[in-house]
């Protein structure tokens, strides 16, 4: 049975029923209690974890403010039999660890000839929007994409947040999982009971004929406003979200380029060497004779994020970017309408 839940309920309700079909699902990081001696009364940073360690005492743990240290436990605990959910907040803190995750977590099972493996899921807040500067407002994605032995997921939506969240406790192989937090509050259908979506899965969240754009994250809803815009105009977007940015459903992305002859896509991280730039050179790369007009790619600039709301709004990809990009890869000249401010 569905209903409404927000995405940080669905992330909260998949580690809940993950950690009651296997006592081997252990979930910790920093306030994921609520702050010791507080016994869950306290905190619970952002609230997917909010009540959990009262149900199982056991498997939901606080740690101290020492990325390094918890998840280099977390490998170790999954390297040694455990399935591991750690929160690292803001994916900006993986600096600090980060050899336990480019080093340790990503290559094990390659180097002991898959003889051991690294069942771990490491939570991570993600992207722009709560003006919290360049320090937590990162888009990294793009970083740990590149790493071979690392699967990336970036849900978009409540439904997406929980079925990805199962399939990535039940993977053998370590598991970044992006939240995004201007998502975090955004409610949609979710069905009740467990359930996966299969990692390396795209969705194709509107069809069309006109154009293919790939989007990420909260950047899936821009360009499901942006489409409906171009609709107006009698433009056909097809929207797709990757869902998994490594393993890639390639096939559905290029299968939906071979069709429509255009591809837009958009993401918040950077632009030199990110995740745009991969898939624009895929589709060069595997479907040129197909295309019929220039790739366009929207993203932030090549700079930090900014404090500055005012900067900051102007930092984040938008709508009126997208429906830019979509005409001018369909050589189109903009209409009036295109100039309205969208956010």
């Amino acid at each position: 049975m569905a209903r409404q839940l927000t995405y940080l309920k669905a992330v909260g309700e998949a580690l809940e029923q993950e950690m009651r079909r296997d006592p081997r699902v252990l979930v910790f990081g920093e306030d994921n209690i609520g702050g010791t001696g507080c016994e869950g009364r306290l905190g619970n940073a952002w609230g997917p974890t909010q009540g959990l360690h009262e149900k199982f005492p056991d498997q939901v743990l606080d740690t101290p403010i020492t990325e390094a240290a918890f998840v280099g436990a977390a490998v170790g605990a999954a390297a040694t039999g455990l399935r591991p959910v750690t929160d690292l907040l803001f994916i900006d803190f993986a600096g600090v660890c980060f050899d336990q995750i480019l080093n340790q977590a990503a290559k094990l099972r390659y180097m002991v000839g898959g003889k051991a493996s690294v069942p771990l899921v490491l939570r991570a807040m993600w992207g722009t929007g709560l003006r919290r500067g360049a320090q937590h407002s990162q888009a990294l994605h793009s970083v740990f994409t590149h790493i071979p032995g690392l699967k990336v997921v970036a849900p978009a939506s409540a439904a997406d947040a929980k079925g990805l969240m199962i399939a990535a406790i039940r993977d053998d192989d370590p598991v970044v999982f992006f939240e995004h937090k201007m998502l975090y509050f955004v409610p949609g259908e979710v069905p009740e009971e467990p359930y996966e979506i299969p990692l390396g899965q795209a969705r194709v969240v509107r069809p069309g004929d006109d154009c293919t754009v790939v989007a990420v994250g909260r950047m899936v809803q821009y360009a499901l406003t942006a489409a409906e815009e171009l609709a107006n105009s009698g433009l056909s977007c097809e929207v797709i979200d990757p869902r998994t940015l490594s393993p890639l459903d390639e096939d559905t992305i290029l299968g939906s380029v071979e069709r429509t002859g255009h591809l837009v896509v958009v993401d918040e991280s950077n632009p030199r060497c990110g995740f745009a730039a991969d898939i624009a050179a895929l589709a060069a790369d595997r479907v040129f004779g197909s295309l019929r007009g220039p790739v366009r790619t929207v993203t932030a600039p090549h700079a930090p994020p900014p404090f500055s709301p005012v900067l900051e709004n102007a930092y984040t990809p938008s709508v009126e970017q997208i429906v830019s990009a979509v005409r001018s890869t369909r050589r189109e000249p903009a209409l009036a309408s295109d100039s309205a401010a969208h956010r």
